[in-house]
C-alpha cells in the first residue's frame, strides 16, 4: 500500500518567491489497485503547475478542497473549461470541500468567463460538502475535516486523508488552533502552513511559534507550506519546507 504526494505549488496567495499556489496531486496504491488522481486543493495556478510537469489535468478524478480562497480554489474555473473545450473530457469529476463550495464556484465562473454556468459542462460534477468533523469516503479516501481559523466566507478546514494504512494530514490556511493537533494525531505526513518567520500574521501560522509547539504534534513527519517572503529563502530550519515538484512518500 502507498499513498504518493507531488507538490505541484506551495507558496502564498503572493507566490512570493516564485512559488506557485497551494496544489498537490495524491496518487496511491492498495492490492495492486491505483488510487485515482487526486487533487488536494487547487489554486489558480494549477492549471498551469500541471501541464508543467507533464500531468494530463482530465485525468485527475477528485478534488479536495480545504476552503474558499483563491489560491486554494481559483484554479477551479480554468480547470473546468480546460476539461471541457479542450480535453473533451467524458469521465465523471467530483470536488469535495466546505459548504458553500458550489455556489462560490458558480459565482467565480460567471466573474471569469459570464455565462459559462449556463452551459452544460460536457461531463458530470458532483460536488460534496464537507463538514466538521464528519469523515466522508471521496474518490477512494477517508477524509475528515477540522474547521481551523481563517475567514473565507465558508468554514475553512485542515483535512485528514487516510488511505490503506497511510494517513495525511494538511493544515489548510489558519493561526494557531488545537484542531491542527487533533488533524494530525497519528499522521505519517502533516503538512503544516508557514507563512512567516517570527511576524505575526492575522489568520496564518510563523515559523517560531510552530516550532515552540511541535512537541504537541504526534505525527511521524512535519513540512511546511504556503511560504512567505521571510520564509522561502530562509535556511537552518528545523522543520523542513516543501519543494515544488518533489514527490513525497507518506
Amino acid at each position: 500500500m502507498t499513498l504518493q504526494l507531488q507538490v505541484l505549488g506551495c507558496g502564498d496567495a503572493f507566490s512570493s518567491g516564485g512559488r506557485l499556489h497551494t496544489c498537490f496531486l495524491l496518487r496511491g496504491e492498495t492490492d495492486g489497485v491505483a488510487l485515482p488522481p487526486t487533487l488536494l486543493d487547487c489554486g489558480a495556478t494549477s492549471l498551469a503547475a500541471m501541464k508543467g510537469r507533464g500531468i494530463e489535468p482530465a485525468t485527475v478524478r477528485t478534488i479536495l478542497i480545504t476552503h474558499l480562497h483563491g489560491d486554494h480554489f481559483g484554479g477551479l474555473p480554468f480547470l473546468l473549461s480546460d476539461a471541457h473545450y479542450r480535453a473533451r473530457r467524458t469521465e465523471p469529476l467530483t470536488l469535495a470541500g466546505p459548504p458553500g463550495l458550489a455556489k462560490r464556484l458558480g459565482q467565480a465562473r460567471e466573474a471569469l468567463y459570464p455565462s459559462s454556468t449556463k452551459r452544460d459542462l460536457a461531463f458530470e460534477l458532483e460536488i460534496v460538502e464537507l463538514h466538521e468533523r464528519r469523515s466522508a469516503d471521496v474518490g477512494g479516501l477517508r477524509v475528515t475535516p477540522f474547521e481551523v481559523v481563517h475567514p473565507s466566507g465558508a468554514p475553512s478546514y485542515a483535512l485528514r486523508i487516510e488511505y490503506g494504512g497511510s494517513a495525511l494530514a494538511f493544515s489548510g490556511d489558519t493561526e494557531w488552533t488545537e484542531a491542527l493537533v487533533e488533524a494530525a494525531a497519528g499522521a505519517d505526513l502533516f503538512i503544516c502552513e508557514c507563512n512567516s518567520y517570527d511576524r505575526p500574521i492575522p489568520n496564518h501560522l510563523n515559523y517560531r511559534e510552530l516550532l515552540a509547539r511541535r512537541p504537541l504534534f504526534d505525527c511521524r513527519r512535519m513540512l511546511l507550506t504556503h511560504l512567505g517572503e521571510d520564509m522561502v529563502n530562509r535556511g537552518g530550519l528545523e522543520i523542513e519546507p516543501l519543494v515544488e515538484g518533489r514527490i513525497y512518500q507518506v
